[in-house]
């Protein structure tokens, strides 16, 4: 099979494999529902019916569709944005985290939930978005500086840039939940990972983030090609290379700031994604950002699947799911080295 069938044939199982994990996650749960039952729901919800209160069909509309649609865009925009860091770094173990991206929405939702009062799914929503899009460019600035008079930070200086800040954002945050551990109380399901219980709110407040930042992604696509080159030869190929290293780190704050402060802090997601599809489509950023954003997703919301199963009629979050399930295929990419450098 040529490289270009086996990339047509893995974006098309990615894609019917994302439809069966649709299907179970509007299906399963503390409640199941038929097959039957959540086609007659979606069409009655298209048809603008509306369904009854403890129905199957109400299930499925009101507590499991608006799960759902936040599972495709966090999970799309957490694959999108580990591929492009790890483009942008040449580093195959970096994700978003990596960015203080991450450590900024938390640092931001406990100021704005433990010592302003938001709740945690309103305004401490739009204060994660915010301290994720602070930190991006506190590491781009930090990350300028540390090149000097031409302010173009290599990849290298952008990651201690990012680690520093990730790391001192962390401490700030722990320190302000350890003052007054009963005011940040409400953190703790957000901080887990958690797709529940958001309603269409949470989605609404960030999806024109989360689509500009995919359209800027798949715009890079054609340079970050060339910057995986390396620097030099990237310019030498008409490449502006810190500028394209700049759009890409404001494309993963849109991205990865966005379902953080949607979902809470998602771990695994961003890393492992890009291993995988990279391992099947190759180094190629064209294919790699599309077929990520359709294996992270199938990724999370499966994970989303198994938390609502095994502590039934309780709940793990699927945070806490796509960490144990992500660190062993991780760690056995590794063992068999079969996954390239990007």
């Amino acid at each position: 099979m040529t490289r270009a069938r086996r990339r047509r044939a893995a974006l098309l199982v990615l894609a019917a494999t994302l439809l069966v994990a649709v299907w179970l996650s509007l299906a399963v749960g503390s409640r199941q529902v038929p097959l039957g039952a959540v086609v007659d729901a979606l069409a009655s919800a298209l048809g603008g019916g509306s369904a009854p209160a403890g129905s199957d069909a109400g299930v499925v509309v009101d507590q499991r569709l608006p799960r759902t649609a936040l599972g495709l865009a966090a999970g799309a925009a957490l694959g999108v944005s580990g591929a492009l860091v790890q483009a942008v770094t040449r580093n195959p173990l970096a994700d978003p985290g990596i960015l203080g991206v991450t450590a900024g929405a938390s640092f931001a939702a406990a100021v704005a939930v433990g010592v302003l009062g938001a709740s945690a799914t309103g305004g401490g929503v739009w204060a994660a978005l915010l301290g994720a899009l602070l930190a991006s460019v506190l590491v781009q600035l930090v990350g300028a500086s540390a090149a000097g008079g031409g302010g173009r930070g290599s990849p290298v200086q952008l990651l201690l840039a990012g680690l520093a800040l990730g790391a001192v954002l962390a401490g700030l945050t722990s320190a302000l939940r350890l003052s007054d551990p009963q005011a940040f109380s409400a953190l703790v399901v957000w901080e887990s990972g958690n797709l529940a219980d958001r309603g269409w709110a949470g989605l609404a407040a960030v999806w024109p983030l989360l689509a500009a930042g995919l359209v800027v992604a798949l715009a890079l696509t054609p340079a970050l090609n060339a910057v995986a080159l390396g620097d030099d030869l990237a310019q030498a190929l008409g490449a502006r290379v810190w500028l394209v290293r700049a759009a890409a780190v404001g494309a993963v704050a849109l991205l990865a700031g966005g379902a953080t402060a949607a979902a809470g802090p998602i771990a695994f997601v961003g890393l492992v994604v890009p291993h995988v599809v990279r391992w099947a489509v190759g180094p190629d950023q064209r294919w790699l950002v599309a077929c990520c954003a359709v294996a992270a997703p199938v990724l999370l919301l499966l994970a989303d699947v198994v938390g609502r199963v095994v502590l039934r009629p309780g709940e793990l979050p699927a945070g806490v799911v796509t960490a144990a399930l992500g660190a062993p295929v991780l760690v056995a990419l590794v063992r068999r080295q079969r996954v390239p450098a990007p």
